[in-house]
């Protein structure tokens, strides 16, 4: 029963590091903000938590109506489904340059998440890493 239950437990930690996910607060490559990322719907998206300064406003928005709102609880990460272990494919919101891209998010390692945009139909793509934050 012993060595069931330890070989139980064994399957189910290495179930959890294949299949780890990012839920939780992640600080953005330039520390400048971080991102509450959590479960929406069959996915995961992220939300401005905090930001280093005080926060700004979203002035760069395209929809003249959100260029007035705070930039502290904006959708930034939106709409990531599972595309495979450890990666989700969505968008992503650079409220710095008023910008939607289509993006792969991914766990690149311990601590580590990588965020992949692209323009869409640009082919122009950049990413960054951001760190979990304890």
């Amino acid at each position: 029963m012993k060595r069931f239950l330890i070989s139980t437990l064994a399957v189910l930690a290495l179930g959890g590091i294949a299949h780890a996910d990012p839920i939780g607060e992640w600080r953005v490559a330039d520390g400048s903000a971080t991102v509450q990322i959590k479960k929406c719907g069959s996915g995961i998206c992220g939300f401005v938590a905090s930001t280093k300064d005080a926060p700004g406003k979203d002035v760069k928005n395209p929809d003249p109506a959100k260029r007035n709102r705070s930039v502290l609880g904006i959708e930034v990460l939106i709409s990531l489904k599972p595309n495979g272990d450890n990666i989700w494919s969505g968008y992503v919101y650079n409220a710095e340059e008023g910008q939607i891209y289509t993006a792969t998010v991914s766990l690149a390692g311990q601590g580590v998440l990588r965020i992949d945009g692209c323009v869409p139909n640009g082919g122009i793509c950049g990413h960054e890493t951001w760190t979990r934050i304890k």
